[in-house]
């Protein structure tokens, strides 16, 4: 049995990935920054709640502590982020608008909190016969795509979010080539109808949660250093 570690999963393709994931046989540690809403969300699953805000040190060493005595992990998913410049009326705040203030916070959570929990279970994972780190990122990581005239990615007009998950694909390039014996990988869920986007994403958890379950369970032998959405490959 595999045991998965699932950060921000109370809620969206988080929770969805701990719910697949546990019914194929897994055990799950659901990561939530409110043990409460944890909890509750692990009970509905069958997962193991942990509190774990990918913003503070303390938290993600408790967390990192509590995995450890029950015996290691095996694989990682990043899934914590968030996208404060989707505002409630479904605009999103581009660079003429964009703060500093804005920038910090997203990066806060979406990339310095990753590494921050990347460096709390590195440990665990190099215990692992096969350690596995699944990083959350974006279509809208793509620089060729952004880019593009054409391309639904080229008219997206926020900043902060973009630049944070491209910081994402970076990491996990980095990550790969230090830790060879570790598969990190990237993957894009799709433009899922989440509480990040204020429910407008085009497909289900059930479907965005796809890649990750699949990406989450590969082998020894499996791909490494690599993005992927549910079609295949994706170009950086």
């Amino acid at each position: 049995m595999t045991t998965i570690l699932i950060t921000g999963a109370n809620k969206g393709l988080g929770f969805e990935a701990a719910r697949q994931l546990v019914a194929v046989g897994h055990q799950v540690y659901l990561g939530s920054r409110d043990a409460e809403r944890g909890e509750r969300a692990a009970a509905l699953v069958g997962a193991r709640a942990v509190q774990l805000d990918v913003t503070d040190d303390a938290s993600v060493a408790a967390a990192a502590k509590l995995v450890e005595a029950g015996g290691g992990l095996d694989v990682l998913v990043n899934n914590a982020g968030i996208a404060p410049e989707w505002t409630d009326d479904n605009t999103v705040i581009g660079a003429a608008d964009l703060t500093a203030e804005l920038m910090r916070s997203t990066l806060d959570t979406n990339v310095i909190g990753m590494v921050r929990v990347l460096h709390a279970f590195l440990p665990l994972l190099r215990r692992s016969a096969a350690p596995v780190v699944v990083n959350v990122s974006s279509g809208l990581a793509s620089v060729s795509r952004v880019a593009t005239p054409g391309v639904r990615a080229y008219n997206y007009e926020g900043v902060a979010y973009p630049a944070s998950k491209a910081a994402v694909n970076m990491l996990t390039v980095q990550y790969a080539k230090a830790f060879p014996d570790i598969r990190v990988n990237a993957v894009e869920p799709g433009f899922t109808g989440t509480d990040l986007n204020r429910g407008s994403g085009a497909q289900t958890v059930q479907q965005g949660a796809e890649i990750i379950v699949r990406m989450a369970q590969i082998g020894p032998d499996g791909p490494t250093g690599t993005c992927f959405d549910a079609r295949g490959t994706l170009a950086w």
